[in-house]
């Protein structure tokens, strides 16, 4: 009985924040640890099919970079990275396009629907379906200078590496009101049909922008960010995120995450949330509960 008792508190807990969110779009960009183990992958399938059943919107933009690495290997190609970024050339990019847009997105959608069993769909689409992501080729060196710490010595061509120019949300509202969730693959294409592999995080940005969405939330292989003591921070504003930055308390490749979270409020989204995906459920446990899980980030 004790148990039981138990699950309805943890219910009524929930109750506020499932009214206050019902109706609203959540972005959540899947990736690390919740997308290798087997565990995690069917935790993270149940909290999105959770959140379509309560009346949330939930639109997925994962990542790859483990997968596409290891099928550059199986194919006898060296995976180079610079400043963290994968330098892609034409024949990576093409590898690139057939394993995010191909395996790794059917994958989800895959897990997403038997979840679902049915009741909730899921469709994988990338940036160049019904013209969703527009993109450019990424300057690299703007790019490591905004980051602030890596300073290259040379101009570098990471070659098919882009940055989003443009998201037409038109597809992902139509797949919405058709009680779809949206699957997205970070492939931008540009007006001369090139194709771009953009980071995924700029991605989930993006289009959490285009969208309005209540939210974007992050998945990472961490608690959280981290304050000058090395104590997770469970809420933090963009002026505070800047000081530490300059401080260099906000280092390596949490710039990047915090920079992507930036843009979304700066651009209309209500919250950010850096999460710790390595515990199952973690997407329940930010919204749903007072203690959350990682790092929430306004205005």
């Amino acid at each position: 009985m004790e148990k039981a008792i138990e699950k309805a508190q943890i219910l009524l807990e929930a109750l506020p924040y499932i009214s206050t969110f019902r109706g609203k779009t959540f972005v959540i960009k899947y990736g690390g640890n919740a997308m290798d183990k087997a565990d995690l992958r069917d935790a993270f399938a149940q909290d999105i099919v959770m959140l379509k059943f309560i009346g949330i919107n939930p639109v997925i933009v994962h990542g790859g970079g483990p997968q596409i690495g290891s099928y550059l290997k199986k194919m006898g190609l060296e995976s180079k990275f610079v400043g963290g970024l994968r330098v892609t050339d034409k024949e990576t990019m093409d590898i690139v396009e057939m394993v995010l847009g191909g395996l790794v997105n059917k994958s989800i959608v895959q897990l997403i629907n038997k979840v679902g069993e049915g009741h909730v769909r899921a469709v994988g689409i990338t940036g160049k379906d019904a013209n969703l992501i527009k993109a450019k080729k990424l300057d690299a060196e703007e790019y490591f200078k905004s980051m602030g710490e890596f300073r290259p010595s040379e101009l570098l061509d990471l070659g098919h590496v882009g940055e989003v120019v443009e998201v037409n949300p038109e597809i992902i509202n139509f797949l919405d009101s058709g009680g779809f969730i949206p699957v997205i693959a970070p492939i931008g294409y540009d007006e001369e049909g090139n194709a771009y592999n953009i980071n995924a995080d700029f991605v989930a940005s993006a289009v959490a922008s285009a969208l309005k969405a209540e939210k974007v939330i992050f998945l990472t292989d961490i608690e959280g960010l981290k304050d000058a003591e090395g104590k997770t921070v469970s809420s933090i504003d963009i002026a505070t995120i800047n000081r530490l930055i300059k401080e260099g308390v906000i280092k390596g490749g949490m710039i990047p995450k915090m920079k992507a979270c930036i843009e979304a409020v700066e651009n209309g989204v209500k919250k950010a949330h850096i999460i710790d995906g390595r515990l199952p459920h973690c997407v329940l446990l930010e919204i749903f509960t007072k203690e959350g899980v990682g790092t929430e980030v306004s205005l």
